[in-house]
Protein backbone atom coordinates (compact mmCIF):
# COMPACT_ATOMS: atom_id res chain seq x y z
CA UNK A 1 0.00 0.00 0.00
CA UNK A 2 1.21 3.45 -0.85
CA UNK A 3 2.24 5.12 2.51
CA UNK A 4 0.26 8.21 3.64
CA UNK A 5 1.38 11.90 3.29
CA UNK A 6 -0.30 15.16 3.77
CA UNK A 7 -0.32 17.87 1.50
CA UNK A 8 -1.65 21.56 2.44
CA UNK A 9 -2.34 23.91 -0.27
CA UNK A 10 -3.70 26.79 -0.97
CA UNK A 11 -3.51 30.28 -2.76
CA UNK A 12 -0.67 32.50 -1.36
CA UNK A 13 -1.03 34.11 1.60
CA UNK A 14 -3.25 31.76 3.17
CA UNK A 15 -1.81 30.40 6.11
CA UNK A 16 -0.52 27.10 4.65
CA UNK A 17 2.98 27.44 6.86
CA UNK A 18 1.19 28.30 9.73
CA UNK A 19 -1.40 24.95 9.42
CA UNK A 20 1.55 23.00 8.13
CA UNK A 21 3.59 23.44 11.76
CA UNK A 22 0.81 23.02 13.77
CA UNK A 23 -0.05 19.81 11.72
CA UNK A 24 3.82 18.79 12.35
CA UNK A 25 3.64 19.58 15.53
CA UNK A 26 0.50 17.63 16.65
CA UNK A 27 1.36 14.79 14.13
CA UNK A 28 5.18 14.68 14.28
CA UNK A 29 5.36 15.30 11.39
CA UNK A 30 8.62 17.43 9.07
CA UNK A 31 7.70 20.13 6.35
CA UNK A 32 8.53 19.22 2.85
CA UNK A 33 8.03 23.02 0.89
CA UNK A 34 6.50 22.35 -2.66
CA UNK A 35 7.27 26.38 -3.52
CA UNK A 36 9.07 26.81 -7.06
CA UNK A 37 10.64 29.90 -5.75
CA UNK A 38 11.33 28.66 -1.76
CA UNK A 39 13.61 26.83 -3.26
CA UNK A 40 16.64 29.30 -4.08
CA UNK A 41 19.41 31.05 -1.55
CA UNK A 42 18.71 34.07 -1.14
CA UNK A 43 14.87 34.70 -1.80
CA UNK A 44 13.86 34.65 1.79
CA UNK A 45 11.70 38.26 2.22
CA UNK A 46 9.93 37.68 -1.11
CA UNK A 47 8.83 33.98 -1.43
CA UNK A 48 7.79 34.00 2.33
CA UNK A 49 9.73 31.43 3.56
CA UNK A 50 9.41 30.72 6.71
CA UNK A 51 11.29 32.26 9.67
CA UNK A 52 13.15 30.07 12.69
CA UNK A 53 10.62 31.57 14.41
CA UNK A 54 7.56 30.55 12.05
CA UNK A 55 9.06 27.29 11.67
CA UNK A 56 8.98 26.85 15.83
CA UNK A 57 11.29 23.83 15.48
CA UNK A 58 9.57 21.68 12.51
CA UNK A 59 12.12 20.42 10.29
CA UNK A 60 11.55 21.89 7.19
CA UNK A 61 12.88 20.65 3.81
CA UNK A 62 13.46 21.93 -0.01
CA UNK A 63 13.94 25.50 1.05
CA UNK A 64 16.80 27.48 -0.05
CA UNK A 65 18.50 24.38 -1.30
CA UNK A 66 19.47 26.01 -5.13
CA UNK A 67 21.63 28.74 -6.25
CA UNK A 68 19.37 31.63 -7.85
CA UNK A 69 21.20 31.36 -10.92
CA UNK A 70 19.72 27.63 -11.85
CA UNK A 71 16.71 26.77 -13.52
CA UNK A 72 14.56 23.77 -11.69
CA UNK A 73 11.93 21.82 -13.49
CA UNK A 74 9.13 19.65 -12.05
CA UNK A 75 10.93 16.71 -12.58
CA UNK A 76 14.19 18.12 -10.65
CA UNK A 77 12.08 19.21 -8.03
CA UNK A 78 10.19 15.76 -8.08
CA UNK A 79 13.09 13.53 -7.89
CA UNK A 80 14.82 15.91 -5.00
CA UNK A 81 11.66 16.15 -2.69
CA UNK A 82 10.55 12.65 -3.17
CA UNK A 83 14.16 11.22 -1.68
CA UNK A 84 13.20 13.83 1.18
CA UNK A 85 9.82 12.15 1.79
CA UNK A 86 10.63 8.68 1.41
CA UNK A 87 13.64 9.28 4.32
CA UNK A 88 11.49 11.28 6.05
CA UNK A 89 8.19 8.15 5.90
CA UNK A 90 11.65 5.53 6.46
CA UNK A 91 12.35 7.87 10.18
CA UNK A 92 8.59 6.93 11.17
CA UNK A 93 7.63 10.58 10.89
CA UNK A 94 4.80 12.04 8.48
CA UNK A 95 5.44 14.12 5.31
CA UNK A 96 3.60 17.35 5.16
CA UNK A 97 4.14 18.85 1.98
CA UNK A 98 3.45 22.69 2.26
CA UNK A 99 2.62 24.89 -1.39
CA UNK A 100 1.10 26.49 -3.81
CA UNK A 101 2.82 25.14 -6.55
CA UNK A 102 0.53 22.67 -7.85
CA UNK A 103 2.30 21.14 -10.71
CA UNK A 104 5.15 20.40 -8.34
CA UNK A 105 3.06 18.79 -5.93
CA UNK A 106 1.16 16.45 -8.32
CA UNK A 107 4.75 15.22 -9.48
CA UNK A 108 5.81 14.26 -6.09
CA UNK A 109 2.15 12.55 -5.01
CA UNK A 110 1.79 10.89 -8.06
CA UNK A 111 5.81 10.13 -8.66
CA UNK A 112 5.59 11.10 -12.06
CA UNK A 113 8.13 9.99 -14.46
CA UNK A 114 8.72 13.28 -16.72
CA UNK A 115 9.47 12.40 -20.67
CA UNK A 116 13.21 13.25 -21.11
CA UNK A 117 14.71 16.23 -22.85
CA UNK A 118 16.30 18.95 -21.78
CA UNK A 119 15.94 23.02 -22.46
CA UNK A 120 19.31 23.34 -23.19
CA UNK A 121 19.54 20.09 -25.21
CA UNK A 122 21.01 19.77 -28.80
CA UNK A 123 17.65 18.97 -29.93
CA UNK A 124 15.91 21.56 -28.45
CA UNK A 125 19.07 24.53 -29.58
CA UNK A 126 17.99 22.88 -32.92
CA UNK A 127 14.29 23.31 -33.18
CA UNK A 128 14.88 27.01 -31.49
CA UNK A 129 16.93 27.70 -34.23
CA UNK A 130 13.97 26.50 -36.86
CA UNK A 131 11.70 28.74 -34.72
CA UNK A 132 13.62 31.72 -35.29
CA UNK A 133 14.30 31.00 -39.04
CA UNK A 134 11.09 29.77 -39.84
CA UNK A 135 8.41 30.47 -37.49
CA UNK A 136 5.86 27.77 -35.30
CA UNK A 137 3.65 27.30 -38.35
CA UNK A 138 6.03 24.28 -39.85
CA UNK A 139 6.92 23.11 -36.60
CA UNK A 140 3.44 22.68 -35.46
CA UNK A 141 2.65 20.82 -39.07
CA UNK A 142 5.47 18.47 -38.42
CA UNK A 143 4.01 18.22 -34.04
CA UNK A 144 0.65 17.41 -36.20
CA UNK A 145 1.85 14.62 -38.46
CA UNK A 146 3.83 12.56 -35.41
CA UNK A 147 1.72 13.43 -32.57
CA UNK A 148 -2.19 15.01 -33.31
CA UNK A 149 -3.56 14.79 -30.20
CA UNK A 150 -0.52 16.94 -29.06
CA UNK A 151 -0.76 18.95 -32.20
CA UNK A 152 -4.59 19.89 -31.18
CA UNK A 153 -4.95 20.25 -27.67
CA UNK A 154 -1.73 23.04 -27.63
CA UNK A 155 -2.31 26.65 -29.31
CA UNK A 156 0.11 27.90 -32.02
CA UNK A 157 1.04 30.83 -29.84
CA UNK A 158 2.52 27.93 -27.22
CA UNK A 159 5.61 27.82 -28.43
CA UNK A 160 7.56 26.21 -25.82
CA UNK A 161 4.90 23.23 -25.28
CA UNK A 162 5.43 22.51 -29.21
CA UNK A 163 8.62 22.61 -29.18
CA UNK A 164 8.87 19.93 -26.14
CA UNK A 165 6.57 17.91 -27.56
CA UNK A 166 8.59 17.80 -30.82
CA UNK A 167 11.82 17.09 -28.42
CA UNK A 168 10.55 14.63 -26.76
CA UNK A 169 9.68 12.58 -29.85
CA UNK A 170 13.06 13.29 -31.62
CA UNK A 171 15.08 11.69 -28.29
CA UNK A 172 12.78 8.61 -27.25
CA UNK A 173 10.88 8.01 -30.63
CA UNK A 174 7.37 8.07 -28.29
CA UNK A 175 4.78 11.14 -28.52
CA UNK A 176 4.56 12.80 -25.37
CA UNK A 177 1.21 12.44 -25.31
CA UNK A 178 1.70 8.25 -25.28
CA UNK A 179 4.17 9.02 -22.97
CA UNK A 180 1.53 10.98 -20.99
CA UNK A 181 -1.31 8.66 -21.18
CA UNK A 182 1.01 5.63 -19.87
CA UNK A 183 2.45 7.64 -16.90
CA UNK A 184 -1.15 8.84 -16.00
CA UNK A 185 -2.64 5.25 -15.88
CA UNK A 186 0.15 4.53 -12.79
CA UNK A 187 -0.90 4.17 -9.38
CA UNK A 188 0.16 7.05 -7.24
CA UNK A 189 3.46 6.81 -5.63
CA UNK A 190 1.90 7.75 -2.52
CA UNK A 191 -1.86 7.87 -0.84
CA UNK A 192 -1.89 11.60 0.10
CA UNK A 193 -4.78 13.44 2.24
CA UNK A 194 -4.90 17.12 0.82
CA UNK A 195 -6.08 20.18 2.55
CA UNK A 196 -7.20 23.35 1.41
CA UNK A 197 -7.44 26.76 2.79
CA UNK A 198 -9.28 29.51 0.90
CA UNK A 199 -10.99 32.52 1.73
CA UNK A 200 -14.75 32.82 1.45
CA UNK A 201 -14.85 36.36 -0.23
CA UNK A 202 -11.80 37.01 -2.56
CA UNK A 203 -11.61 40.69 -1.31
CA UNK A 204 -10.53 39.27 2.08
CA UNK A 205 -7.75 37.35 0.42
CA UNK A 206 -6.24 40.12 -2.06
CA UNK A 207 -6.57 42.87 1.44
CA UNK A 208 -4.34 40.03 2.82
CA UNK A 209 -2.25 39.50 -0.15
CA UNK A 210 -1.75 43.52 -0.03
CA UNK A 211 -0.82 43.63 3.30
CA UNK A 212 1.69 41.00 2.79
CA UNK A 213 3.66 42.88 0.20
CA UNK A 214 3.83 46.26 2.18
CA UNK A 215 5.49 43.79 4.94
CA UNK A 216 7.83 42.73 2.42
CA UNK A 217 8.83 45.68 1.58
CA UNK A 218 9.24 47.22 4.97
CA UNK A 219 11.61 43.66 5.08
CA UNK A 220 14.02 44.78 2.80
CA UNK A 221 12.35 43.40 -0.02
CA UNK A 222 14.42 45.70 -2.23
CA UNK A 223 17.57 45.09 -0.68
CA UNK A 224 17.23 41.95 -1.34
CA UNK A 225 16.75 42.26 -5.20
CA UNK A 226 19.27 44.47 -5.32
CA UNK A 227 21.97 42.15 -3.73
CA UNK A 228 20.88 39.27 -6.03
CA UNK A 229 21.82 41.12 -8.71
CA UNK A 230 25.01 42.38 -7.33
CA UNK A 231 25.74 38.63 -6.65
CA UNK A 232 25.69 38.16 -10.36
CA UNK A 233 22.37 36.26 -10.91
CA UNK A 234 21.29 37.25 -14.60
CA UNK A 235 18.50 39.34 -14.93
CA UNK A 236 16.93 37.13 -17.25
CA UNK A 237 16.85 33.55 -14.34
CA UNK A 238 13.88 32.32 -13.50
CA UNK A 239 14.92 32.95 -9.61
CA UNK A 240 14.51 36.85 -11.03
CA UNK A 241 11.43 36.44 -12.88
CA UNK A 242 9.69 35.54 -9.80
CA UNK A 243 6.45 37.64 -8.96
CA UNK A 244 8.24 40.23 -6.57
CA UNK A 245 11.53 40.40 -7.83
CA UNK A 246 11.14 41.79 -11.91
CA UNK A 247 9.15 44.26 -10.92
CA UNK A 248 11.49 45.49 -8.66
CA UNK A 249 14.51 45.13 -10.97
CA UNK A 250 14.45 48.53 -12.45
CA UNK A 251 13.58 50.54 -9.49
CA UNK A 252 16.27 53.55 -9.13
CA UNK A 253 19.01 53.69 -6.84
CA UNK A 254 17.56 56.59 -4.77
CA UNK A 255 14.19 54.62 -4.61
CA UNK A 256 12.56 56.07 -7.74
CA UNK A 257 9.61 53.94 -9.60
CA UNK A 258 9.07 51.93 -6.00
CA UNK A 259 5.56 52.92 -4.96
CA UNK A 260 4.83 52.17 -8.95
CA UNK A 261 6.62 48.79 -8.52
CA UNK A 262 5.03 47.53 -5.51
CA UNK A 263 1.55 47.79 -6.64
CA UNK A 264 2.49 45.77 -9.17
CA UNK A 265 4.13 43.14 -7.03
CA UNK A 266 0.15 43.49 -5.28
CA UNK A 267 -1.53 43.18 -8.69
CA UNK A 268 0.01 40.10 -10.02
CA UNK A 269 0.38 38.34 -7.09
CA UNK A 270 -3.43 38.48 -7.01
CA UNK A 271 -3.47 37.51 -10.01
CA UNK A 272 -0.86 34.59 -9.45
CA UNK A 273 -3.32 33.25 -6.26
CA UNK A 274 -6.69 33.21 -8.84
CA UNK A 275 -4.27 31.13 -10.95
CA UNK A 276 -3.29 28.71 -8.06
CA UNK A 277 -7.17 28.35 -7.26
CA UNK A 278 -8.33 27.34 -10.91
CA UNK A 279 -5.34 25.04 -10.58
CA UNK A 280 -6.08 23.24 -7.42
CA UNK A 281 -9.69 23.27 -7.67
CA UNK A 282 -9.56 20.90 -10.51
CA UNK A 283 -8.59 18.13 -8.06
CA UNK A 284 -11.90 16.99 -6.31
CA UNK A 285 -9.95 14.77 -3.35
CA UNK A 286 -8.91 18.42 -1.70
CA UNK A 287 -10.76 18.90 1.68
CA UNK A 288 -11.20 22.79 1.81
CA UNK A 289 -11.30 24.46 4.86
CA UNK A 290 -12.94 28.16 4.21
CA UNK A 291 -11.96 31.14 6.23
CA UNK A 292 -14.41 34.08 7.12
CA UNK A 293 -12.41 37.57 7.49
CA UNK A 294 -9.97 35.87 9.46
CA UNK A 295 -8.02 33.10 9.84
CA UNK A 296 -8.90 30.77 11.91
CA UNK A 297 -6.36 28.23 12.71
CA UNK A 298 -7.14 26.63 15.76
CA UNK A 299 -10.24 25.50 13.90
CA UNK A 300 -8.21 24.60 10.91
CA UNK A 301 -6.30 22.31 13.36
CA UNK A 302 -9.79 20.57 14.44
CA UNK A 303 -11.04 20.48 11.21
CA UNK A 304 -7.67 19.02 9.79
CA UNK A 305 -7.34 16.72 13.08
CA UNK A 306 -10.85 15.20 12.05
CA UNK A 307 -10.06 14.91 8.15
CA UNK A 308 -6.78 13.14 8.86
CA UNK A 309 -8.43 10.70 11.42
CA UNK A 310 -10.96 9.82 9.35
CA UNK A 311 -8.13 9.16 6.72
CA UNK A 312 -6.65 6.74 9.07
CA UNK A 313 -3.63 9.17 9.46
CA UNK A 314 -3.82 8.81 13.14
Amino acid sequence: MAAKIVCVVGPTACGKTTLGVLLAKKFSGEVVSADSMQIYRGMTVGTAAPTAAEMDGVPHHMIAVADPAEQWSAARYAREAIAVVDDILSRGKLPILVGGTGLWLDAVVRGRDFAPGAAGGQVRRQLQTRLEREGIAPLLEELRQVDPEAAARLHPADEKRILRALEVYAETGETISAHNARTAALPPRYDAVWIGLQFADRADMRALIDRRVDAMAAAGLLEEVRALVRSGVPRESTALQAIGYKELLDVGEDGQGLEAALEEVKLRSRQYAKRQLTWLRRNPDIHWITWGKERDFARALQVSTEILAAAGVC
